[in-house]
């Protein structure tokens, strides 16, 4: 599988990663034996990237993949982890299902984006991974935290990346305005991007990934599926973890109809769009169980002929100017 630098950094990422967020049961439960073929299935299909975060299950995610690689040779994977929550526990007796995730809610997130905070945050995580380091540590959703994660966590980041602790640093959100400014005014190496460059979401083409682009910055990009709409377009179908409008709906349509004409899964449509930007060095693709590993593998890998992507463009479910994944020989993209 295809691998690229992140930044000027010397840290790889495959071209897909692994998300280890339904690892640490979400949604649902998993079980040990289940999460691990996961992990087991992207190794044996090439993936060597994975990512976690101690908000993922309370912790669950960073254990079982940190157990699920510790036989793994520490030098042909990349591991990213999150900063930003910390784990304390709580007494209150309950489950975790109001954040998402199918775990006893044995302790509560409390935001810290200090430098003493995203220190102890990565102690924490390489202790539930049980490893000795990370390769790249994000901010995690600084959303109503933008000065502290700029003038406290972002410069602790970059001590920790010239102790060496860390070979890449990073910010994840879901949202484009607060990551050009990191993109503009820091010197991270990869910015990691949900749901917002899709086939039915474009708006990380607007300014965040040429800036990223011409600055040299690579991008993650996560939510392909955007939660699941452009895995199985239907009525109830959600986008963004809520019902998909009907607008969005049809669109979703629309696309998955041009894609069967050529005998293309949607879902391999969906994976491999964002690849065509060149500031894109990798898609995070969550997954549950080794099928859904699987089944993402051969997506990505799926051949997909020059004029769908035409004829995506020309039907305007594709912005013209949008980077198409790489086309036939001999065919112009315009």
């Amino acid at each position: 599988m295809r691998t690229t630098a992140l930044g000027r950094s010397t840290t790889m990422a495959s071209e897909l990663s692994f998300g280890a967020a339904p690892l640490g049961n979400l949604f649902h439960a998993v079980t040990d034996e289940e999460a691990a073929a996961a992990v087991e299935a992207a190794w044996a299909n090439g993936v060597r990237t994975f990512d976690t975060a101690p908000h993922y299950g309370l912790g669950l995610s960073e254990r079982r993949l940190g157990q699920a690689l510790r036989t793994k040779p520490r030098g042909q994977y990349t591991l990213s982890t999150k900063v930003g929550r910390l784990l304390r526990p709580r007494d209150e007796q309950g489950d975790d299902l109001a954040n998402g995730f199918a775990v006893p809610a044995t302790h509560e997130r409390v935001w810290d984006f200090s430098a003493d905070g995203v220190r102890a945050s990565l102690e924490e995580s390489l202790t539930r991974l049980g490893l000795d380091r990370v390769d790249i540590i994000y901010l995690h959703d600084p959303h109503d935290h933008e000065r502290a994660a700029f003038d406290s966590a972002y410069p602790e980041l970059e001590r920790m990346r010239a102790e060496g602790l860390v070979g890449a640093i990073g910010v994840g959100m879901n949202q484009t305005r607060m990551l050009e400014r990191f993109v503009r005014d820091t010197d991270i190496d990869v910015v990691l991007l949900a749901g917002r460059y899709s086939l039915l979401n474009h708006s990380g083409l607007t300014s965040l990934l040429p800036q990223a682009a011409r600055r040299g910055v690579s991008v993650v990009i996560g939510g392909v599926f955007n939660s699941g709409l452009l895995a199985d377009p239907r009525p109830g179908a959600t986008f963004d973890y809520a019902p998909a409008p009907q607008d969005l709906l049809e669109r979703a349509l629309a696309v998955k109809a041009l894609c069967e004409t050529f005998d293309v899964p949607l879902r391999a449509a969906a994976l491999q769009f964002p690849l065509g930007h060149p500031a894109v060095a990798s898609v995070l693709v969550g997954a549950r169980s080794a099928a859904e590993v699987e089944d993402a593998a051969r997506m990505i890998h799926r051949p997909i002929p020059a004029d769908m992507w035409l004829g995506l463009r020309r039907q305007g479910l594709l912005p013209s100017d949008a980077p198409l994944p790489t086309l036939d020989p001999g065919v112009s993209p315009y």
